[in-house]
């Protein structure tokens, strides 16, 4: 993937890092995360040059916490029938 759409990417995955919840197991996580992304995404404004490793790496991560933390989020179906009982 070229540098600038992975730059991109990243700024889309920094967005959605923010807004999960801050009852989530991966808040911290994703917190911690995102303020690498985000020092990550001022070096590339800055014109610094940015090795594709850590962009993947970073958006990897990134990806990774989303998935765990989407993945913790209860079935609809599943919460109404346990509290239809």
């Amino acid at each position: 993937m070229a540098v600038s759409n992975q730059i991109a990417l990243l700024q889309l995955l920094a967005s959605r890092l923010e807004r999960l919840s801050a009852d989530s197991h991966y808040a911290r996580r994703a917190s911690g995360l995102r303020g690498n992304v985000l020092k990550v995404l001022e070096e590339a404004d800055a014109g610094h040059f940015i090795a594709e490793s850590r962009l993947d790496l970073l958006t990897n991560a990134a990806f990774d916490i989303l998935r765990k933390a989407a993945e913790d989020i209860p079935d609809i179906d599943t919460f109404l029938s346990k509290h239809d009982q």
